[in-house]
């Protein structure tokens, strides 16, 4: 089963890492994306280049900026395969961003 990795992150966190600290973390990123049940994922852009779409009554609305104001922002994803929710917990632990003060929402991706 293929299960989504939503990546959630602390504004600012990983800038306000040493260098060496950012180079270490980046590596680790890169390799769960080298993991062979990795089946892709990807880096967003900063929360101010978001724009909200929602259509009201015909008319189409946007609001400049992330859905929701929260503590945490939709940072990237990976998609994993795994045999089970423990395994695809597993990798979601592995993320950097699941121990600095981030979040993985792991689900199920619907396939068809």
């Amino acid at each position: 089963m293929k299960y989504a990795m939503l990546i959630h992150v602390k504004p600012g966190q990983f800038e306000a890492m040493a260098e060496d600290e950012q180079r270490s973390v980046s590596a680790e990123y890169f390799a769960l994306a080298d993991d062979p049940r990795s089946q892709g994922g990807a880096e967003l852009q900063g929360i101010e280049t978001a724009t909200t779409v929602r259509v009201r009554d015909g008319q189409t609305l946007t609001t400049d900026g992330p859905y929701a104001d929260t503590k945490e922002v939709f940072a990237g994803y990976y998609v994993f395969e795994a045999d089970t929710l423990d395994e695809a917990i597993e990798f979601a632990a592995r993320i950097p961003a699941a121990r600095l003060d981030g979040a993985i929402e792991v689900r199920p991706v619907v396939e068809r």
